[in-house]
């Protein structure tokens, strides 16, 4: 039987999903001449016609929500059941482009099935944390290459929002104000570090950042979570999604593989009032020809190595953001 359980990691304090069937899993078919599962007339899309967004159950789930309970362990070795959903956000039928290609109007029902899944999802009794996460590229070895969003319902807070959660509730708790609408005043403030934005988000390169061109996005307004966006809020969310997009392809001249992930408030039913939603990429390159590889010192230690000045990584993503825009039809503007 294949494994398909959590189990505990005593040294980090925390679960590791146990996914055996994963290694199933379609890889790039396009390379084999197979056809994309994602993209219409494949089996999992079937005969619907007239589409533009569509959310599916992952065929190869790392968790379930009637995921049976593992065997018991002993000592030192705690297991439990991987319970949860995994989803699949096909973002458009076309099986090339990014967020940047979509037009407005066609990003803000992305927007709106992230925010639905969100809410439906988090109502699970046994759902404490909906990450939404994108994935590009084959540098960071994508299995398929049409142009999807991913969602996980899990069990448990995962490591880097519990982190997270626990410094905006100690600064809330010292100073009364929200760590990361503080962040973003002082980036803002500062201004050299920012990238883009318009009337209700702004995007900005950290001043702490790990990766050499990633790029956060705040809303201006203290909201925990999509849901507590307004309809104009969210063609603003969209809006903004499509601009970073845009410039990490106008910055190499090529497309740019990055990992983007949703931090939202916890869905477990406690108080998170301190918390403020942001968006988080991080594309691996650091040079037009270089990767960024995590290695001994990231992964062993946890502490990142910046390859270059932040400020500097900055200013080339404001000229790529300039020469991207005059391209296309966005709501704000570069800095």
């Amino acid at each position: 039987m294949l494994k398909h359980e959590l189990r505990w990691n005593p040294l980090l304090r925390e679960w590791i999903i146990v996914a055996g069937h994963r290694r199933a899993r379609p890889w790039r078919p396009e390379e084999k001449k197979r056809m994309c599962p994602f993209c219409p007339g494949a089996p999992e899309i079937g005969d619907r016609a007239d589409w533009d967004v569509m959310v599916l159950p992952n065929k190869y789930p790392a968790l379930r929500p009637d995921a049976l309970e593992p065997k018991s362990r002993r000592g030192l070795f705690r297991t439990a059941a991987a319970k949860g959903f995994c989803e699949v956000v096909i973002e458009t039928p076309e099986h090339e482009g990014d967020l940047c290609n979509l037009s407005l109007e066609h990003m803000k029902k992305v927007v709106d099935a992230y925010t639905e899944e969100y809410r439906k999802l988090g109502h699970e009794d046994f759902v404490k944390y909906v990450m939404i996460f994108r994935n590009k590229g084959k540098e960071i070895g994508v299995s398929l290459t049409h142009p999807h969003s991913q969602i996980y319902a899990l069990p448990f807070i995962p490591p880097r929002p519990r982190r997270e959660l626990e410094s905006c509730r100690d600064y809330h708790l010292k100073e009364g104000r929200c760590l990361i609408c503080d962040i973003l005043a002082q980036e803002t403030q500062e201004g050299e570090r920012l990238i883009y934005e318009n009337d209700h988000m702004i995007a900005f390169l950290p001043f702490y950042a790990m990766w050499p061109y990633e790029v956060h996005i705040v809303p201006r307004k203290h909201v925990r979570s999509l849901m507590d966006l307004k309809e104009e809020e969210k063609y603003h969310l969209a809006d903004i999604l499509r601009a970073v997009t845009a410039i990490y392809n106008a910055l190499f001249d090529f497309d740019m593989p990055y990992i983007m992930v949703f931090h939202q408030e916890p869905t477990d039913g406690n108080d998170y009032g301190y918390y403020h939603m942001h968006i988080e990429f991080y594309p691996p390159y650091r040079e037009r020809d270089k990767l960024k590889y995590a290695a001994g010192i990231e992964w062993g230690a946890g502490t990142f190595t910046y390859d270059g000045i932040p400020e500097e990584k900055a200013r080339e993503l404001r000229r790529a953001g300039h020469k991207a825009i005059e391209k296309g039809d966005y709501l704000g503007y570069v800095p």
